[in-house]
């Protein structure tokens, strides 16, 4: 097994663009509305989530972080 996640982080606040993502708090589990910064993929320690994700995206919204996450590494993506 790996030691290490690939992750895009969460914010509780940020301005939108082309790489981000809005989540509604009541869609996601999160406590308040947020957004992905899909363009600020990284990596992180397996043990950093110890408790478990802290919510699910539901289909959709993880369709428009992978879109995100295209078109942060420079690939052109049309919204579908």
């Amino acid at each position: 097994m790996r030691d290490d996640l690939i992750v895009v982080p969460v914010f509780s606040t940020g301005q939108i663009g082309p790489t981000r993502v809005t989540v509604p708090a009541r869609s996601s589990g999160l406590r308040r509305d947020s957004v992905i910064f899909c363009e600020e993929i990284t990596t992180i320690d397996r043990d950093f989530l110890a408790r478990g994700p802290v919510g699910r995206l539901d289909p959709k919204l993880m369709e428009a972080v992978v879109r995100g996450v295209r078109r942060a590494v420079g690939e052109v993506v049309a919204e579908p």
